[in-house]
């Protein structure tokens, strides 16, 4: 692999990344999701977020996609408003060579740099220790579980929560 870029998502990046998010529904517990989206609904989605002024960032090496990562509200009432969730996603074969890690630690700071107070992590299964050890690497701490809140795969899944500050977090008023 070539050096990695981080580099803000654009909608000419959908294709590879719908197939690193249909792996991830198809295969594992990250998502919730039992089908995954089509093309047009993840195009859809991230234009979504493009235009509401959202970071969405992409991995590169060699001029192909190996990742993605996008902060969304965490709740869309007013008082959330200053509060986001962050999802990451790697190309199965591209576990474990710091490609999350890169990803999740700019959005980290493109999420600061907008004026964002506090990130949550809504990590599907607690089983998936790689995600949970991501997270706490980049300043997550656990927030609490959700026990036995999704079904899929024939199993009931856990849902754990990890929070981390943005900026000055609650120190200060926005």
């Amino acid at each position: 692999m070539q050096s990695l870029l981080i580099r803000p998502a654009t909608l000419e990046d959908i294709v590879p990344i719908t197939a690193i998010y249909a792996h991830a529904v198809e295969c594992g517990t990250a998502s919730f999701e039992l089908e995954p989206p089509s093309q047009a609904e993840m195009f859809a989605r991230m234009k979504a977020l493009l235009d509401g002024g959202f970071p969405y960032l992409v991995a590169e090496s060699d001029e192909t996609i190996l990742g993605y990562a996008y902060a969304a509200l965490y709740r869309t009432r007013p008082a959330y408003r200053f509060t986001l969730e962050d999802s990451v996603y790697v190309a199965p074969d591209m576990h474990g060579r710091g490609i999350g890690r890169s990803l999740l630690d700019c959005l980290v700071t493109n999420s600061e740099q907008r004026g964002f107070r506090q990130m949550i992590a809504v990590i599907g299964d607690s089983a998936q220790t790689a995600s949970i050890e991501l997270h706490r690497a980049v300043g997550f701490r656990i927030a609490g579980t959700l026990s036995n809140v999704g079904f899929k795969f024939g199993r009931w899944l856990d849902t754990v929560l990890m929070q981390r500050q943005l900026g000055h977090g609650a120190l200060t008023k926005p």
